[in-house]
């Protein structure tokens, strides 16, 4: 056998280990360059669909209004009440550009599996991202998956607690409170498609007070003009409810408008009430608390951004050859101890602010919404998403020798609001003659009674 490859053969797994070693040390340092840039608030991937680099600096993002149109036209579209399915159609009808048909026309090169899919055909889980992207408010969100080692290139989800978020670096493409407004609205219980095709703006906002089932929208096979709803769940005495919760269309717009109305009155009117009423009594004490998990956090933040700048030191003295690599080991282990440590502790609070201030923003957004419809003279489907986030039907009972359907409307991020019944600010005064010549009056039910 030939000397040099024998001689080749034995310093094989020798080879091999350095090999390993070279890799894993090129991974940690390029892991350790990502972590500074990402802490930065440099965005770490490339500008999703209504964003394009700045010419003048890549690092940051500029908005593409023609693309920022259409993502603008899909926030609002859902807002109006139609679904992912339905806009994905309307733009397929229309001839509307997909994002990576819209990059490829642009001369734009975006990472993922080339398609054969038509131009046009738009996907709705296509939508469905669009409609999830925190960076359309303006924000950068750094670190949101992790690959587990440099072996393993797959990129997994990170949870939201391990991301980087800077808000306000570019100019948004959707307002913050509309961005807010749709995710709320995605939150709730899925619509169902009616079997007839066709769908009304209350489809899916609708709950059995009894069994917790959506109610399901029908027309009268008499008289079109007379629509309804009904529990999907009872079904002709076959489904567990015991009660159909019959309701009326324009019965329900007459009284939810009405409710918007009082509703806005009563902010206009009584604002410091108001407030308390959608923030709580406790407020004080938890905005506090959460100043004092602030101040804690940009400590711990502080103290994260100082070991990122010691890594960057190290990691350049290493590079430039003033530090050994047996010393940087050294000292870029001790550091990301302490880094994780902070990690945790800063996940936490995270975790605590997130807890304390989701009311304060939620109750700040939802304010700023009713005032939009001060004046409001018609209920309109973007009315109702932005306002109310499902309402309870109970069954029509006789009270007092009088049929009486009690409501009970939940608003998004507030949940069911208490408004006394006064004379400037009374009570809807809705009846409906619902079926062979009965009449059912509105009465609000309160925490569901």
């Amino acid at each position: 056998m030939n000397t040099a490859f024998l001689l080749f053969a034995l310093h094989l797994p020798e080879r091999r280990m350095f090999n390993e070693w070279y890799a894993r040390d090129i991974s940690k340092k390029r892991r350790i360059s990502n972590k500074i840039k990402g802490n930065a608030g440099e965005p770490m991937g490339p500008p999703p669909y209504g964003y394009i680099k700045d010419p003048d600096n890549p690092k940051h993002w500029i908005v593409d209004e023609e693309a920022a149109l259409v993502v603008r036209r899909i926030y609002n579209l859902i807002l109006e009440g139609y679904g992912t399915e339905q806009i994905a159609s309307m733009f397929e009808s229309e001839g509307i550009l997909t994002p990576r048909a819209y990059w490829l026309k642009k001369g734009i090169r975006k990472p993922g599996k080339e398609t054969q899919q038509p131009s046009t055909k738009w996907n709705p889980s296509t939508i469905v991202n669009i409609l999830s992207l925190q960076e359309y408010c303006g924000d950068v969100l750094n670190f949101k998956t992790y690959s587990k080692s440099y072996k393993n290139k797959k990129r997994i989800p990170n949870d939201r607690e391990n991301w980087a978020i800077f808000e306000n670096v570019h100019e948004p493409v959707v307002d913050r409170a509309v961005w807010e407004q749709v995710q709320e609205k995605r939150g709730k219980i899925r619509r169902r498609k009616p079997k007839d095709g066709e769908r009304n703006m209350f489809c899916g906002l609708l709950v059995c007070a009894d069994c917790g089932h959506n109610l399901n929208y029908h027309f009268n096979q008499g008289n079109h003009d007379i629509k309804y709803f009904n529990c999907s769940n009872y079904n002709s005495g076959r489904g567990s409810c015991t009660s159909t919760h019959y309701i009326r269309v324009d019965f329900l717009e007459q009284v939810v408008l009405g409710e918007i109305r009082r509703l806005t009155k009563y902010a206009v009117r009584y604002e410091d009430e108001f407030q308390q009423a959608i923030m709580g009594s406790t407020q004080k004490a938890v905005e506090l608390e959460r100043k004092l998990k602030q101040k804690e956090l940009a400590a711990a933040q502080a103290r994260d951004g100082e070991l990122d700048g010691l890594f960057e030191r190290i990691y350049e003295d290493n590079i430039s050859g003033k530090l050994s690599d047996e010393r940087f080991t050294k000292m870029s282990q001790r550091y990301e101890e302490e880094q994780a440590e902070l990690s945790e502790k800063i996940k936490a609070l995270r975790k605590e602010l997130d807890k304390l201030s989701g009311d304060a923003v939620s109750t700040d957004m939802f304010l700023t919404t009713v005032r939009k419809y001060t004046r409001a003279k018609k209920l309109t489907p973007r009315m109702l998403n932005e306002l109310v986030n499902h309402i309870e039907v109970h069954q029509a009972e006789k009270i007092n020798g009088e049929w009486v359907q009690k409501l009970t409307i939940y608003y998004n991020c507030v949940g069911a609001l208490f408004i006394p019944d006064t004379p400037s600010m009374p009570v809807p005064d809705v009846t409906v003659n619902t079926r062979r010549g009965v009449y059912v009056s509105y009465e609000p039910a309160q925490n569901g009674q």
